[in-house]
């Protein structure tokens, strides 16, 4: 079985549903709810600077319109990326990976940094998020090519595929990765198939779980770490 150095809960996107995700504000709110570990999306400007954000555009979680591709990290910098979830949160930016980085050793907590390109931007992103990513993180991404740089580039940093829907070649994948976890939705997991994966010797996260007998059932099953929005309801000792 592969090492598994992580919490069996993660904090989705820094602070689940209670912050605007993304952002240095989210992690804090992660860490005052005691989790230990944060999830989180890394993707790169137009001038090549890793910073978080989930969706190719702006629009949902900022101030701002438009490809995030296409504008530079000064311009992404600028924009409000919390006042779209409270008021409270007005102040909030789009961190770069760099500072990210920063706040996990200030308050402790471990990553799982999703690569997460832009169309077309595949390998540069996967070389760039390794490049930038430290020992200990947990490297992910629904992108084999981006998966694949990030090993090439970085080796001994972790790495887990993500899956959607777990494919019938996931053994080929993941061992053509060296990944040591099988990231999944919850909903297409069972019993049979967490058996499977993990008789092959992956570790197993699955996202999103936000109910608490659903995230025992998995943890039952064999599931190794579930990644919530509910961190206050299902919190870092929840399985303790």
């Amino acid at each position: 079985m592969k090492t598994w150095p992580y919490p069996a809960v993660v904090a989705h996107r820094g602070g689940g549903k209670l912050a605007p995700e993304n952002t240095l504000e989210a992690i804090d709110v992660g860490a005052r709810f005691g989790h230990k570990m944060i999830e989180f999306d890394a993707k790169l400007s137009a001038d090549n600077v890793v910073f978080l954000l989930h969706d190719d555009n702006v629009d949902r979680t900022s101030n701002g319109h438009g490809a995030a591709k296409s504008m530079s990290y000064a311009q992404l910098s600028s924009l409000d990326a919390g006042s779209w979830f409270g008021q409270e949160f007005a102040d909030a930016r789009m961190p770069t990976l760099t500072q990210v980085h920063a706040r996990c050793d200030a308050l402790g907590m471990m990553a799982n940094i999703e690569i997460k390109p832009c169309p077309g931007r595949e390998k540069e992103t996967g070389t760039l998020v390794a490049r930038e990513a430290w020992s200990g993180a947990l490297l992910s991404s629904f992108s084999y090519e981006a998966l694949e740089a990030a090993r090439d580039e970085a080796p001994t940093i972790n790495r887990g595929m993500l899956y959607e829907h777990v494919p019938d070649d996931w053994r080929a994948q993941t061992a053509a990765l060296s990944c040591v976890s099988l990231h999944a939705d919850h909903r297409d997991l069972n019993e049979r198939l967490v058996k499977e994966i993990k008789g092959a010797g992956l570790r197993i996260l699955a996202y999103t779980v936000n109910e608490p007998e659903r995230a025992q059932l998995l943890a039952q099953w064999g599931v190794d770490a579930i990644c919530t929005d509910r961190i206050d309801i299902i919190g870092a000792d929840f399985f303790a």
